[in-house]
């Protein structure tokens, strides 16, 4: 016989629910509150409280909605406070109940200002060495924090590992001998070379002017040191009658001085 289910008004009252009942016996939060001892907090913070005024948070509650935070990667104090009510588990593991009042997410960076770096490092260092002492860590798997990245590659060009090793050894083997190969004499205790003109002369003419200060050669003088030695077949004196560029006579060509 199927059964239907009935439009019933919902309860006031629930007196036959214990969260302690609820609660897997496997589930790693009760192995975690039955093992790490909290209230050591109260000793470490509280010089950092007030004699007077409102009532905080107990620090206990406050570090264990932090191991949630992490425990459970929430990903803002705000979706924390929301999703509290809606997990028994966390309820109980908080010590709250059905109709307990859940603080403001605000509650976590005050501590965090109030508490201090040195507080944390603190906390963080005692309850790893409480979970070593209770046999929750035995050293055996390493977690290291990634964060995924779509890569920008085809699916061809993916290769097995046993494929590309026979590159990889060999790789390996041309950066170590390199390494072991004894390193040359640098050549920087070596006096530079000087220029030299387009026509053979260790000083620039007037005629490789334009190349000598920079030009397409690459290399230049300082304008006070370009002149027009004697043997230069290029220049442009007039008095010489030395042919220019284009081959015509410059003896009637007025005399450049001299940069």
């Amino acid at each position: 016989m199927m059964g239907f289910q009935s439009d019933q008004q919902p309860k006031l009252f629930y007196p036959s629910i214990h969260l302690e009942q609820r609660i897997h016996e496997s589930h790693a939060l009760r192995r975690i509150k039955s093992r790490v001892d909290f209230d050591f907090i109260y000793d470490e913070v509280r010089d950092r409280y007030g004699i007077k005024g409102n009532v905080s948070v107990p620090p206990p509650v406050i570090l264990r909605m932090m191991l949630l935070l992490v425990l459970y990667n929430v990903r803002s104090e705000r979706e924390l406070m929301n999703t509290i009510p809606l997990r028994l588990d966390w309820l109980w593991f908080l010590g709250y109940d059905l109709d307990s009042e859940i603080p403001n997410h605000s509650v976590l960076s005050k501590a965090r200002t109030r508490w201090g770096v040195e507080a944390f490092r603190c906390f963080f260092e005692r309850i790893v060495w409480q979970c070593v002492q209770a046999g929750l860590v035995d050293g055996t798997k390493l977690f290291v924090d990634s964060s995924l990245i779509e890569a920008d590659a085809s699916n061809n060009s993916v290769v097995s590992r046993a494929a590309f090793e026979p590159y990889l050894v060999k790789g390996c083997r041309e950066l170590e001998a390199r390494l072991e190969e004894p390193q040359e004499a640098s050549g920087d205790d070596e006096p530079p070379e000087t220029p030299k003109c387009g026509c053979g002369q260790q000083t620039p003419c007037l005629h490789h002017r334009s190349r000598c200060l920079g030009g397409a050669s690459g290399q230049g003088w300082p304008e006070s040191e370009v002149q027009d030695p004697p043997g230069c077949g290029r220049g442009l004196r007039g008095d010489h009658g030395h042919r220019g560029h284009d081959g015509r006579d410059q003896r009637s060509a007025p005399a450049i001085a001299s940069g």
